[in-house]
C-alpha cells in the first residue's frame, strides 16, 4: 500500500464507504474486504422511487461532475436521491495502491464493469432502493449505465448513457492500448511496483498528452479554444489543465480502470450477442453522443441505440469532443442538463 492524498477526503470531499466483503469479481479472483466508496446528495423519499445514480468516469471520482447536481438543475437534490459511486479501482473505492497484502499495487485483480454494477446494485439493496428514477453516466460511466439498464432491466426506469458504449469497439481498444503504453513506458512504474504515486509522473504525463490529442477536436485547437478558459498559450494549456488533470493520480487505478474499460462488454451472459442484450433494456432511454468525439463517433451510439427499444440518439454540438461533458462550454453544460431534465420529466 502507499498513500496518496489525492485520493482523501481533504483533497475530494467527503464520501461514504460500503463494505462489499470478500467480493468476488467477474473475471475471477475476489477483493477481500473490498470497500465502495460513494457520495449521496439528497434524501430517499418515502416511496424510495426518487434514487438517481451518476456513476463515475475513467479517472472521475465521486466529486469530478458534482457540478451537475444542484437545486434548480435536473439531478436537484432537493427532488431526487443522488448516488456517485466510485469505479471499483479508482483510487478511492478499493484500488490497487489502497489494497493492503494479496491484492496490492501490481497484485490487483483485473475488474469488470459488471463488478461496478454488481457493488452498487448491493449498495442500493442496503439504502433500500429497489428502483432508480434514472441511471446516467459519462464515458466509462455511460458504460455502467447499459450495464445497469441490462443487467436490472425492472429497476432502471430511465437511462442516459453519455458519450459511452455497452461494448467497447476495436477503435476505442487500440486507442487504450497508446495511452496505457504510453503510462507504462515510464522508467520509474517497474511493472507497477513503485514506491510512490509521482514517481511515474513523466508517464503520467505522456498518457495526458495523448488524451489532449484525442479528447478535443482539430477545430478545437484551431480555433485556439482554449483562450476561452484563460491559457496563454498551448504549452500553458497542455501542462495547466491536461497534465495537471492526471499528475496527482495513482498509474495503476488509471491501469485498472483502462483495462476494465477495454474489456467492456455486456453481451457476454448472452451469447456475446449484442442485439439480444440491449433488448433487455425497458428503461426509457436518452443517448447522448457529442459531435466531434474521436472517443465515442456519433457512429458508433447511433448503432447501439438503435437497438434499444424507447430510445432517442441526442446529438450534442461541441468542440470539446469527448470532453464536452465536463461542461466548461455553457452551451454544452445547458445542453446536457436539459436533455436530463426532459427525460426525468418524462412519463416511464
Amino acid at each position: 500500500m502507499i498513500k496518496n492524498d489525492f485520493y482523501s477526503k481533504e483533497s475530494l470531499g467527503a464520501a461514504y464507504r460500503f463494505s462489499l466483503g470478500d467480493f468476488q469479481l467477474s473475471r475471477g479472483g475476489s477483493i477481500k474486504d473490498a470497500q465502495l466508496s460513494y457520495s449521496l446528495h439528497g434524501e430517499l423519499n418515502a416511496e424510495a422511487n426518487n434514487a438517481i445514480l451518476f456513476p463515475v468516469m475513467f479517472s472521475g471520482t465521486h466529486s469530478s461532475l458534482k457540478h451537475y447536481i444542484a437545486a434548480g438543475l435536473a439531478l436537484d437534490p432537493e427532488r431526487y436521491c443522488i448516488i456517485v459511486p466510485d469505479q471499483l479501482g479508482n483510487g478511492v473505492s478499493s484500488s490497487p495502491h489502497n489494497t493492503p497484502s494479496l491484492n496490492a499495487m501490481s497484485d490487483f485483480p483485473a475488474l469488470d464493469i459488471a463488478d461496478d454494477v454488481e457493488a452498487q446494485y448491493q449498495l442500493c439493496q442496503s439504502l433500500g432502493i429497489t428502483e432508480l428514477a434514472l441511471v446516467t453516466g459519462w464515458s466509462m460511466g455511460a458504460q455502467q449505465t447499459l450495464e445497469w439498464a441490462v443487467t436490472h432491466p425492472s429497476m432502471v426506469k430511465r437511462a442516459a448513457p453519455i458519450a459511452g458504449t455497452a461494448q467497447c469497439t476495436a477503435h476505442d481498444g487500440l486507442f487504450i492500448d497508446v495511452f496505457t503504453q504510453a503510462l507504462r513506458s515510464d522508467p520509474q512504474w517497474n511493472k507497477g511496483n513503485y514506491l510512490a504515486s509521482s514517481d511515474v509522473n513523466e508517464g503520467l504525463n505522456r498518457l495526458a498528452t495523448i488524451f489532449a490529442m484525442m479528447g478535443l477536436s482539430t477545430q478545437f485547437y484551431k480555433q485556439e479554444t482554449w483562450r476561452n478558459l484563460d491559457f496563454g498559450s498551448l504549452e500553458e494549456f497542455i501542462s495547466n489543465f491536461w497534465q495537471a488533470w492526471f499528475a496527482p493520480m495513482d498509474a495503476n487505478a488509471l491501469l485498472a480502470m483502462a483495462d476494465k474499460w477495454k474489456q467492456g462488454d455486456c453481451s457476454r451472459p448472452y451469447q456475446n450477442n449484442l442485439n439480444t442484450a440491449l433488448k433487455r433494456i425497458t428503461a426509457k432511454t436518452s443517448y447522448i453522443a457529442f459531435s466531434e468525439d474521436m472517443f465515442i463517433p456519433v457512429q458508433d451510439c447511433l448503432f447501439e441505440q438503435k437497438l434499444i427499444n424507447d430510445s432517442e440518439l441526442f446529438v450534442i454540438d461541441s468542440l470539446w469532443g469527448h470532453f464536452a461533458m465536463m461542461g466548461l462550454d455553457k452551451s454544452d453544460f445547458s445542453e446536457i442538463n436539459t436533455i436530463l431534465s426532459n427525460l426525468l420529466e418524462s412519463p416511464c
